[in-house]
């Protein structure tokens, strides 16, 4: 953790809701002044996508079906520690970008599924904000997460997760049921071990709930909407929380325990300004004082 050069960090997988807390902050920093450098969880996987496609076969090959993005061998995790070190430390660092499809392949004259270069980060950053799989990770091989000033867990309960995913693979990416589910399995384990525990070190969760049956995720024809879910939002530590003044601003939103608040799901962008503003102005107060 760094007083000077602060690093806030959104942990879940894809699809989780990691792109709307993405864009909360995002408003924050633009209403607010905040110049953040921005890494993506993406930039920091170990192969590109046929590398990782071949490196996927070859593990299948000598009797490892649980090979994953969500696990540390597929990742640069020891390489991200050093980043965040280096940022908590100096204000300095690499980055790059994973390009995910044509229209930023467009952008950067590159093959989708590549990596760009590694480039110096932007010398006027006041802050390093994070957003991928790994950014509450540890392990043997490294400790990313004690270097990270706020941590958010963002994550669907479990059924609600595996109907994005198979949504989004089938609809956007092609993919058969069986292979969506295939992968669903392989990256069980990873989950389990790698992702999981993430949760349980973060500063504050929001895990969006539905209020309609998914009970079976494999038949579901749609992905329940916002408006069909509720968000739980736990602080790791409520002191300083002003929890009446979030109820009122949170219409039909309530208190099940003394650090967790239910929302409904259509307010979760409002509810993570209205928790965050404070939280980065806080870090740029201590920055100052630094």
């Amino acid at each position: 953790m760094s007083a000077q050069y602060p690093i806030v960090a959104i942990t879940g997988s894809s699809g989780a809701g990691t792109t709307t807390a993405m864009s909360s902050f995002q408003h924050i920093f633009r209403r607010e002044g905040i110049k953040a450098q921005v890494l993506e969880g993406d930039s920091m996987h170990r192969f590109n996508r046929m590398e990782m496609r071949a490196e996927l076969k070859k593990r299948t090959e000598s009797g490892n079906n649980n090979f994953s993005h969500f696990g540390p061998e597929a990742n640069l995790l020891k390489e991200l520690e050093e980043i965040f070190q280096r940022f908590a430390q100096t204000g300095k660092g690499k980055v790059r970008k994973y390009i995910h499809d044509a229209a930023e392949g467009s952008e950067f004259h590159q093959e989708p599924g590549t990596f760009t270069p590694w480039n110096d980060m932007r010398a006027d950053a006041d802050l390093l904000f994070y957003e991928g799989l790994h950014g509450g990770y540890v392990g043997p091989d490294a400790d990313v997460a004690r270097h990270v000033d706020l941590l958010v867990g963002v994550v669907p309960i479990i059924n609600l997760e595996w109907i994005q995913k198979l949504h989004r693979d089938k609809r956007t990416r092609g993919y058969s049921q069986e292979a969506v589910v295939d992968t669903i399995l392989r990256r069980m384990p990873d989950y389990i071990n790698h992702i999981c525990p993430q949760f349980s070190r973060s500063h504050v969760n929001f895990q969006r709930v539905p209020t309609v049956d998914t009970s079976n995720p494999f038949i579901a024809n749609d992905i329940p909407s916002p408006d069909e879910s509720m968000v739980v939002i736990r602080f790791a530590n409520p002191k300083g929380i002003d929890f009446p003044y979030l109820l009122s601003m949170l219409h039909n939103s309530m208190m099940t325990r003394p650090n967790t608040l239910v929302i409904p799901g259509g307010k979760i962008g409002l509810a993570m300004q209205l928790i965050f503003t404070p939280m980065i102005l806080r870090l740029m107060d201590r920055k100052r004082r630094a």
